[in-house]
């Protein structure tokens, strides 16, 4: 069955704004939001076509058009910290786009995204904290340090504040990877119920044949017990009536 026109039109501007979400943040922007607007009117379109895909590629279609239409909004909060959690609940698409990719685009996007906001937001946590740091030394004047001092106590904090992100960075992985793990599994499930349900759909279909053999059985035994109950009552009615003609009534 060849692909509709609107699902190829689709497809391609997909692939486009996978595109354009993995390239430098910040660049296309613009272009990306409109994009996607025409990717939703499009999705809407392709299921209200009359040769519209399965259910499943609908699906698919539409969870990668949700997570680029996330990954906008999430863009556009004012803190990292606010980025990195509105990202962390979205939903990547499972499977490739287009046969070039090996690994869809979707989730390579959430990755490096993810990423991006991680870094980001170390750097905005180590400046607050030195900022801070700064401002109290700055409240003492009775406690003169010197600049030594100062660079050692900041460069002390900046490795806690890195060692916390790098621990926030592989629980984020960690979690990332158990979810991926739990699809595999969801996965898998899914594959063992389809093949459990071909083989309920193939033993029905066995024991309806099986039960179409055995009425028709049914019904030749019942035929010839049938002929045989009609040859013994005209046996049965032949004797009387000879019995009748060779011993008369008597007067």
């Amino acid at each position: 069955m060849p692909v509709p026109r609107a699902e190829l039109k689709l497809v391609r501007l997909l692939s486009r704004c996978e595109a354009l979400a993995a390239g430098r943040p910040g660049a296309g922007e613009w272009r990306l939001e409109k994009y996607v607007a025409a990717l939703e009117e499009m999705l809407l379109e392709l299921k209200k076509h009359s040769s519209k895909p399965a259910p499943e590629v609908l699906s698919e279609y539409s969870r990668k058009v949700d997570f680029l239409k996330g990954m906008l909004e999430a863009e556009k909060m004012s803190s990292s910290s606010e980025k990195a959690l509105a990202t962390q609940f979205l939903a990547p698409g499972r499977t490739p786009t287009t046969t070039k990719e090996r690994i869809p685009a979707t989730q390579t996007v959430h990755l490096q995204t993810q990423a991006r906001y991680t870094r980001e937001m170390r750097s905005e946590l180590l400046d607050t904290e030195e900022t801070s740091l700064r401002k109290r030394l700055g409240l003492l004047p009775e406690e003169k340090q010197s600049a030594a001092d100062l660079d050692a106590v900041l460069q002390h904090h900046h490795s806690i504040q890195e060692k916390l992100a790098e621990e926030m960075l592989h629980l984020a992985r960690n979690l990332k990877n158990n979810t991926l793990v739990a699809q595999n599994v969801i996965k898998q499930d899914n594959q063992t119920l389809s093949h459990s349900l071909k083989l309920a759909d193939q033993n029905f279909e066995k024991l309806k044949d099986e039960s179409s053999r055995l009425e028709q059985h049914a019904k030749k035994s019942v035929n010839w017990l049938l002929w045989l109950m009609l040859i013994v009552v005209c046996f049965i009615f032949i004797s009387m009536i000879l019995f009748i003609r060779i011993f008369p009534k008597l007067r």
